[in-house]
């Protein structure tokens, strides 16, 4: 019962089981237990149907409840990055590797023009700018294994053969009428229907999964230019608030980017993933397959 739910969550609220068992102690502790402990119970009650029935707590018990399913079935960013790495091609691990290590070099050279030859830590571009740049290599890194998976789906789905099966069924079709009598004709003629319509429904998502494929392809493009932009900032600007306030804008452009990805995930099976981000920019390179450091 969903009414049972939200009590529960009242009662257990360790704010009212501290008040109700002080409350009893107390109504022992006066002699005069039954008088006093009838009381206690009737506020009790009272507070427990004035609470558990209010819609605003019945929603935050349903927004919590919602909270820790999704902690207990979203995979953790370290696990994700450990699955990416293993599926991915080498050349794609390369590519990532090549941007990732163009933002350290520049973000080196902007430390240097700004204290040359200093070793001070932490340097800050280091402490305003590293987790903006994980943030946005792990966006790029998914991206890759999006388009990976695309590729993988594209390659082993073929338009001709879904076609082919289109042409097949229609012709079947052709030996059924609507006003079919006999019920195993029926039967038979709903079954054709049905895998016509999945067929269909292939052919669709096959279209979905080439426009997908492209846009992922220009996101990527895009991001590598942006996160190269970036790191010449680093070199050019001296206000490291500035750095960052861009690279948190840029990071905010590329919502369109995760919401694709989210849509993939009959392609990529990424699911819902925690919002931990894991350490990237100086994280040993990826294209070995080692695990993190």
């Amino acid at each position: 019962m969903r009414l049972g739910k939200y009590l529960k969550a009242a009662f257990t609220n360790h704010w009212n089981l501290l008040g109700f068992l002080g409350a009893t102690v107390f109504s022992f502790l006066t002699g005069q237990a039954d008088v006093v402990l009838p009381l206690v119970m009737a506020a009790e009650l009272t507070y427990l149907g004035l609470l558990g029935t209010h819609p605003k707590f019945q929603r935050y018990v349903d927004a919590q409840e919602a909270l820790d399913r999704r902690s207990v079935g979203a995979e953790s960013a370290e696990d994700a990055l450990e699955r990416i790495i293993r599926a991915l091609p080498e050349a794609s691990l390369k590519r990532y590797e090549a941007v990732r290590k163009r933002a350290l070099d520049l973000r080196q050279i902007a430390d240097d023009l700004r204290a040359p030859g200093s070793t001070k830590e932490p340097r800050p571009f280091e402490k305003l700018q590293l987790d903006g740049l994980d943030r946005l290599l792990w966006i790029y890194l998914r991206l890759l294994y999006s388009e990976h998976s695309l590729d993988r789906f594209l390659s082993h789905t073929s338009e001709r053969s879904i076609q082919a099966d289109i042409g097949r069924i229609k012709l079947r079709l052709q030996g059924y009428s609507e006003e079919e009598t006999s019920p195993r004709r029926q039967k038979a003629r709903q079954a054709l229907l049905d895998t016509y319509a999945t067929s269909q429904a292939r052919l669709e998502n096959l279209e979905k999964a080439r426009e997908n494929h492209e846009l992922v392809q220009l996101e990527i493009e895009r991001l590598e230019n942006k996160i190269r932009s970036l790191s010449e900032l680093a070199v050019n600007r001296q206000e490291p608030e500035f750095i960052s306030d861009q690279v948190d804008s840029v990071a905010s452009s590329m919502m369109a980017a995760e919401e694709t990805m989210q849509e993939l995930d009959f392609a990529t099976g990424f699911g819902d993933l925690d919002e931990t981000v894991p350490v990237l920019t100086t994280r040993k390179t990826l294209s070995t397959r080692a695990g993190p450091p």
